[in-house]
């Protein structure tokens, strides 16, 4: 395992699980990639008095971080008129969570998007003055009008685009579903804002679309939840920014070298949440691609990656794949190595050896299986097929039971009656709130992390 740590940028370590052992012909190998950041270096602060209100601060000189806060306007938002407020509330307790110096707007999100403070296409500098010129913005927003999600996204990223933090954050907040555009415009969007900044989005009540607000969260690499009540918006705003401010550097990238012969089949995020990376693809040179991660600060993740390699007999040994974690370098120079790991295939004829499970993969395939039974039995559930709905969330239970994952247990008995958790064995309750049913399925893909 190798280490760098260039200036300002956390130090990054990589660590490889696997069973390197194949049988004799054997050609998939899977390896478990743990990243762990720490020790980032420490943030010059410019003082508040030198900032414009209306600037954002040059490259060097305050945190370098920018956030556009994107603000659910459309009708529905006056349903009660509590919604509404507490998104104002909450938008203003994320913008004091603000550090001092770091860009940021808020949009009003309709059937089309506003930028509702600074103005002008711009970021503002976060300091006393324009905290309270926002706050003041946000007093003037009222609801009115559709929702097409994508057009609020394709504003953000023409706002942060302006800036040149490497940090480019968006907070995103919607109460209905995207009826003001085509799925494929917001489609459209996502690939667009994809790799350009990072984007948490949040449904509060009951009537949004899950499935949109956890494409969104997915594509852009951020957090997806639901807050039921719009009286925890405020704490949930408040925590979302304070996560934001403790990232330390952006564009990171997981690289994969694969020998002449092998080839990456997939690479999925598998802690702290669920989420497919694969299809994220970037060429990087001959035989290498870059998986996105985001934005880091002191942090572990998982990943888990799986190389088809050729054939080979028993005695013989290959390198699989070489992992790399690679900062992007802004002016299109290389990439910086932060850390290393080697992903390893050996034929044996040993049995044993070669038929054990490694434990971070076994646990890692059973959350992703436990995600996708969840999701797979409340679409069922939807779609009125009992039986079908019965099977796939008595797996999820069964599966939450043997990987001590009691949050999701907890979660599912709200949706099923557990007669035997250990065999999946569950009946369907009659009545479901849809909170229930729509918490069950936003924190479907979370997990809980393997001991090592």
């Amino acid at each position: 395992m190798a280490r760098f740590s260039p200036p300002s940028v956390p130090q990054f370590s990589v660590d490889v699980y696997q069973n390197v052992n194949l049988p004799e012909g054997g050609r998939e190998v899977n390896a478990v990639v743990t990243v762990t950041a720490c020790g980032g270096a420490t943030v010059v602060e410019t003082p508040a008095a030198s900032l414009s209100p209306a600037s954002v601060p040059p490259v060097g000189g305050a945190p370098d971080a920018a956030v556009v806060i994107m603000v659910d306007c459309s009708g529905s938002m006056d349903y009660p008129p509590a919604k509404m407020r507490s998104a104002r509330e909450a938008t203003a307790a994320a913008i004091d969570a603000l550090r001092e110096g770091v860009a940021f707007a808020v949009v009003a999100g309709t059937h089309q998007a506003r930028e509702v403070y600074p103005g002008g296409g711009r970021l503002a500098a976060a300091d006393a003055v324009t905290r309270r010129q926002a706050k003041d913005a946000l007093r003037k927003l009222s609801p009115g009008g559709g929702t097409a999600i994508g057009t609020w996204l394709r504003l953000a990223d023409r706002l942060l685009a302006s800036s040149q933090a490497s940090i480019r954050h968006g907070i995103l907040l919607t109460d209905g579903r995207n009826e003001h555009e085509e799925a494929d415009a917001l489609r459209a969007s996502l690939d667009v804002c994809a790799g350009r900044f990072t984007c948490d989005a949040r449904g509060v009540g009951t009537d949004y679309e899950v499935k949109e607000v956890m494409r969104i969260a997915s594509a852009l690499l951020g957090t997806a939840e639901i807050v039921a009540d719009p009286a925890g918006l405020a704490a949930d705003f408040t925590g979302m920014m304070e996560s934001v401010m403790g990232k330390e550097v952006g564009d990171v990238f997981l690289r994969l070298w694969t020998p002449l012969g092998a080839e990456v089949l997939f690479v999925k995020q598998c802690a702290p949440t669920v989420e497919e990376l694969t299809g994220q693809r970037l060429e990087a040179g001959p035989r290498a691609g870059d998986y996105p991660t985001g934005s880091w600060g002191d942090e572990s993740r998982d990943y888990h990656v799986c190389i088809r390699v050729p054939s080979a007999g028993v005695g013989q040994e290959m390198l699989a794949a070489r992992v790399s974690l690679v900062l992007s370098a802004p002016d299109g120079s290389p990439a910086q190595v932060l850390a290393q790991g080697l992903v390893r295939a050996v034929w044996t004829d040993d049995l044993t050896a070669s038929t054990s499970i490694n434990p971070q993969v076994a646990h890692y395939t059973g959350q992703a299986e436990l995600a996708q039974a969840i999701q797979q039995g409340l679409d069922l559930r939807k779609a009125g097929d009992v039986d079908g709905a019965t099977a796939k969330l008595g797996r999820a239970v069964q599966l939450a039971s043997r990987s001590g994952h009691e949050a999701t247990a907890k979660l599912l008995a709200k949706v099923v009656d557990v007669v035997d958790a250990a065999n999946g064995t569950v009946r369907l309750k009659a009545n479901v709130s849809k909170e229930a049913e729509m918490t069950l399925e936003t924190r479907s893909t979370k997990t809980v992390r393997v001991k090592k």
